[in-house]
Protein backbone atom coordinates (compact mmCIF):
# COMPACT_ATOMS: atom_id res chain seq x y z
CA UNK A 1 0.00 0.00 0.00
CA UNK A 2 2.99 2.01 0.54
CA UNK A 3 4.61 3.29 -3.00
CA UNK A 4 3.77 6.43 -4.20
CA UNK A 5 7.00 8.17 -3.64
CA UNK A 6 8.77 5.50 -5.08
CA UNK A 7 7.90 6.54 -8.25
CA UNK A 8 10.33 9.15 -8.75
CA UNK A 9 13.15 8.73 -11.08
CA UNK A 10 15.99 10.85 -9.71
CA UNK A 11 16.97 10.11 -6.08
CA UNK A 12 16.54 12.76 -3.93
CA UNK A 13 19.70 14.63 -2.04
CA UNK A 14 18.87 13.52 1.38
CA UNK A 15 19.49 9.48 0.04
CA UNK A 16 23.06 9.69 1.82
CA UNK A 17 24.84 7.28 3.70
CA UNK A 18 25.09 9.86 6.63
CA UNK A 19 21.53 9.41 6.57
CA UNK A 20 21.47 5.93 7.07
CA UNK A 21 20.99 5.75 10.98
CA UNK A 22 17.71 8.05 10.23
CA UNK A 23 16.65 6.15 7.19
CA UNK A 24 16.98 2.65 9.10
CA UNK A 25 15.14 3.94 11.86
CA UNK A 26 12.77 5.51 10.11
CA UNK A 27 11.63 2.65 7.76
CA UNK A 28 11.51 -0.21 10.86
CA UNK A 29 9.15 2.27 12.89
CA UNK A 30 6.70 3.06 10.21
CA UNK A 31 6.76 0.20 9.06
CA UNK A 32 5.71 -1.03 12.69
CA UNK A 33 3.40 1.55 12.91
CA UNK A 34 1.51 0.63 9.74
CA UNK A 35 0.77 -2.66 10.57
CA UNK A 36 -1.05 -1.55 13.50
CA UNK A 37 -2.96 1.04 11.79
CA UNK A 38 -4.10 -1.80 9.41
CA UNK A 39 -5.31 -3.32 12.79
CA UNK A 40 -7.31 -0.35 12.95
CA UNK A 41 -8.71 -0.68 9.78
CA UNK A 42 -9.74 -4.45 10.30
CA UNK A 43 -11.67 -3.61 13.71
CA UNK A 44 -13.76 -0.36 12.27
CA UNK A 45 -14.80 -3.02 9.51
CA UNK A 46 -15.14 -0.17 7.04
CA UNK A 47 -13.52 -1.74 4.64
CA UNK A 48 -9.35 -1.63 4.25
CA UNK A 49 -7.01 -1.52 1.62
CA UNK A 50 -7.10 -3.54 -1.88
CA UNK A 51 -4.30 -5.75 -0.71
CA UNK A 52 -5.61 -6.35 3.08
CA UNK A 53 -8.94 -7.18 1.51
CA UNK A 54 -7.67 -10.03 -0.15
CA UNK A 55 -5.82 -11.18 2.55
CA UNK A 56 -8.91 -10.93 5.18
CA UNK A 57 -10.79 -12.72 1.80
CA UNK A 58 -7.90 -15.69 2.04
CA UNK A 59 -8.36 -15.83 5.51
CA UNK A 60 -11.89 -16.47 5.82
CA UNK A 61 -11.81 -19.53 3.40
CA UNK A 62 -8.29 -21.11 5.11
CA UNK A 63 -7.72 -22.27 8.59
CA UNK A 64 -3.71 -20.59 8.91
CA UNK A 65 -3.85 -17.69 11.17
CA UNK A 66 -3.94 -14.26 9.27
CA UNK A 67 -0.65 -13.07 10.61
CA UNK A 68 0.97 -16.53 8.99
CA UNK A 69 -1.13 -16.43 5.96
CA UNK A 70 0.28 -12.53 5.27
CA UNK A 71 3.70 -13.86 5.22
CA UNK A 72 3.18 -16.68 2.96
CA UNK A 73 0.80 -14.32 0.47
CA UNK A 74 4.05 -11.88 1.16
CA UNK A 75 6.65 -14.71 0.22
CA UNK A 76 5.15 -16.20 -2.72
CA UNK A 77 4.98 -12.00 -4.32
CA UNK A 78 9.06 -12.19 -2.67
CA UNK A 79 9.79 -14.57 -5.07
CA UNK A 80 8.25 -12.97 -8.02
CA UNK A 81 10.18 -9.65 -7.15
CA UNK A 82 13.66 -11.55 -6.48
CA UNK A 83 12.82 -13.16 -10.40
CA UNK A 84 12.16 -9.88 -12.27
CA UNK A 85 13.22 -6.96 -9.93
CA UNK A 86 15.63 -7.55 -7.05
CA UNK A 87 16.19 -4.26 -6.52
CA UNK A 88 12.93 -3.61 -4.87
CA UNK A 89 13.95 -5.85 -1.91
CA UNK A 90 15.72 -4.00 1.04
CA UNK A 91 15.02 -3.81 4.75
CA UNK A 92 11.49 -2.67 4.30
CA UNK A 93 10.60 -5.76 2.10
CA UNK A 94 11.77 -7.89 5.17
CA UNK A 95 10.07 -5.96 8.19
CA UNK A 96 7.22 -5.61 5.88
CA UNK A 97 7.24 -9.52 5.58
CA UNK A 98 7.25 -10.94 8.73
CA UNK A 99 5.87 -7.84 11.07
CA UNK A 100 3.02 -6.22 9.50
CA UNK A 101 0.58 -9.30 9.41
CA UNK A 102 1.18 -10.62 12.92
CA UNK A 103 0.79 -6.78 14.02
CA UNK A 104 -2.48 -6.09 12.52
CA UNK A 105 -3.77 -9.24 13.49
CA UNK A 106 -2.87 -8.48 17.12
CA UNK A 107 -3.94 -4.43 16.95
CA UNK A 108 -7.43 -6.23 15.93
CA UNK A 109 -8.07 -8.49 18.60
CA UNK A 110 -6.77 -5.86 21.39
CA UNK A 111 -9.21 -3.45 20.26
CA UNK A 112 -11.91 -6.19 20.42
CA UNK A 113 -11.05 -6.33 24.07
CA UNK A 114 -11.38 -2.82 25.23
CA UNK A 115 -14.05 -1.32 22.84
CA UNK A 116 -17.43 -2.62 22.12
CA UNK A 117 -17.55 -4.20 18.76
CA UNK A 118 -21.11 -3.13 18.27
CA UNK A 119 -20.03 1.05 18.66
CA UNK A 120 -20.87 2.91 15.68
CA UNK A 121 -18.89 5.78 17.33
CA UNK A 122 -15.60 3.50 18.02
CA UNK A 123 -15.42 2.23 15.30
CA UNK A 124 -15.56 5.51 13.06
CA UNK A 125 -12.70 6.68 15.29
CA UNK A 126 -10.49 3.66 14.64
CA UNK A 127 -11.14 3.89 11.12
CA UNK A 128 -10.49 7.28 10.92
CA UNK A 129 -7.14 7.10 12.72
CA UNK A 130 -6.20 3.66 10.89
CA UNK A 131 -6.14 6.08 7.78
CA UNK A 132 -4.32 9.33 9.35
CA UNK A 133 -2.22 7.07 11.21
CA UNK A 134 -1.27 4.93 7.89
CA UNK A 135 -0.52 7.53 5.86
CA UNK A 136 1.96 8.63 8.53
CA UNK A 137 3.27 5.60 9.15
CA UNK A 138 3.58 5.61 4.69
CA UNK A 139 4.78 9.14 5.13
CA UNK A 140 8.15 8.09 7.11
CA UNK A 141 8.53 4.37 5.29
CA UNK A 142 8.15 5.53 2.23
CA UNK A 143 11.39 8.25 2.23
CA UNK A 144 13.78 5.58 3.81
CA UNK A 145 13.78 4.20 0.71
CA UNK A 146 15.18 0.75 1.97
CA UNK A 147 12.76 -1.38 -0.26
CA UNK A 148 8.97 -1.50 -1.33
CA UNK A 149 6.64 -4.29 -0.01
CA UNK A 150 6.24 -6.78 -2.09
CA UNK A 151 2.91 -5.78 -3.06
CA UNK A 152 3.84 -2.39 -4.30
CA UNK A 153 6.61 -4.46 -6.01
CA UNK A 154 4.24 -5.58 -8.58
CA UNK A 155 3.17 -3.02 -10.29
CA UNK A 156 6.41 -0.92 -10.66
CA UNK A 157 7.64 -4.04 -11.81
CA UNK A 158 4.83 -4.67 -14.33
CA UNK A 159 5.77 -0.79 -16.01
CA UNK A 160 9.74 -0.42 -15.52
CA UNK A 161 10.25 -4.29 -16.44
CA UNK A 162 7.41 -5.34 -18.69
CA UNK A 163 6.63 -1.88 -20.07
CA UNK A 164 3.12 -2.96 -19.89
CA UNK A 165 1.46 0.47 -19.28
CA UNK A 166 1.97 3.62 -16.18
CA UNK A 167 2.44 2.72 -12.74
CA UNK A 168 -0.79 4.33 -11.71
CA UNK A 169 -2.88 2.41 -14.41
CA UNK A 170 -1.42 -0.81 -13.28
CA UNK A 171 -1.62 -0.35 -9.39
CA UNK A 172 -5.31 0.85 -10.16
CA UNK A 173 -5.69 -2.79 -11.79
CA UNK A 174 -3.81 -5.12 -9.23
CA UNK A 175 -6.47 -2.73 -6.75
CA UNK A 176 -9.41 -3.89 -8.38
CA UNK A 177 -8.34 -7.56 -8.86
CA UNK A 178 -7.35 -7.85 -4.88
CA UNK A 179 -11.08 -6.30 -3.74
CA UNK A 180 -12.69 -7.88 -6.24
CA UNK A 181 -11.13 -11.15 -5.36
CA UNK A 182 -11.12 -10.67 -1.03
CA UNK A 183 -15.13 -9.71 -1.68
CA UNK A 184 -15.53 -13.10 -3.60
CA UNK A 185 -13.54 -15.37 -0.90
CA UNK A 186 -15.55 -13.39 1.74
CA UNK A 187 -18.55 -14.66 0.61
CA UNK A 188 -17.37 -18.34 -0.46
CA UNK A 189 -16.43 -18.34 2.98
CA UNK A 190 -19.99 -18.63 3.57
CA UNK A 191 -20.36 -15.01 5.09
CA UNK A 192 -23.70 -13.20 4.18
CA UNK A 193 -23.26 -10.24 1.35
CA UNK A 194 -23.74 -8.04 3.44
CA UNK A 195 -20.89 -8.37 5.51
CA UNK A 196 -18.75 -7.96 2.80
CA UNK A 197 -18.35 -4.41 3.74
CA UNK A 198 -15.85 -4.59 6.52
CA UNK A 199 -13.24 -5.52 3.93
CA UNK A 200 -14.74 -3.49 0.80
CA UNK A 201 -16.14 -0.17 2.29
CA UNK A 202 -16.06 3.35 2.66
CA UNK A 203 -12.30 2.76 4.49
CA UNK A 204 -11.45 1.11 0.83
CA UNK A 205 -12.84 4.00 -0.91
CA UNK A 206 -11.23 6.94 1.57
CA UNK A 207 -7.65 5.41 1.28
CA UNK A 208 -7.60 5.23 -2.34
CA UNK A 209 -8.81 9.06 -3.28
CA UNK A 210 -7.04 10.42 -0.21
CA UNK A 211 -3.89 8.44 0.70
CA UNK A 212 -1.81 9.37 -1.89
CA UNK A 213 -2.21 13.31 -1.16
CA UNK A 214 -1.39 12.93 2.19
CA UNK A 215 1.40 10.65 2.13
CA UNK A 216 3.04 13.48 0.53
CA UNK A 217 1.78 15.63 3.26
CA UNK A 218 3.86 13.92 6.16
CA UNK A 219 6.56 12.97 3.99
CA UNK A 220 7.23 16.27 2.65
CA UNK A 221 6.37 17.91 5.71
CA UNK A 222 7.35 16.06 8.30
CA UNK A 223 9.88 13.49 7.93
CA UNK A 224 12.10 15.37 5.18
CA UNK A 225 12.25 18.26 6.79
CA UNK A 226 12.67 17.19 10.74
CA UNK A 227 14.71 13.85 9.76
CA UNK A 228 16.05 14.29 6.74
CA UNK A 229 17.03 17.71 5.86
CA UNK A 230 20.25 17.94 4.37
Amino acid sequence: MCYYLHMTKKKPSFMNRDHMTARIILCVFGTILCGIMVGFFKFAAFGVDPFTSLVSGLDKVSPIEYGLLYIIINAVLLVFSLIFDRHMIGLGTIVNLFLVGYLAQYTEMFLASILPADSIAARITCMLIGIVGLCFSCGLYIPADLGVSTYDAVAIIIENKWHLGKFRYNRIITDIICVIAGGILFIMSGEPVSKVTTIIGIGTVITAFFMGPLVDFFSNNFTKKIFLKD
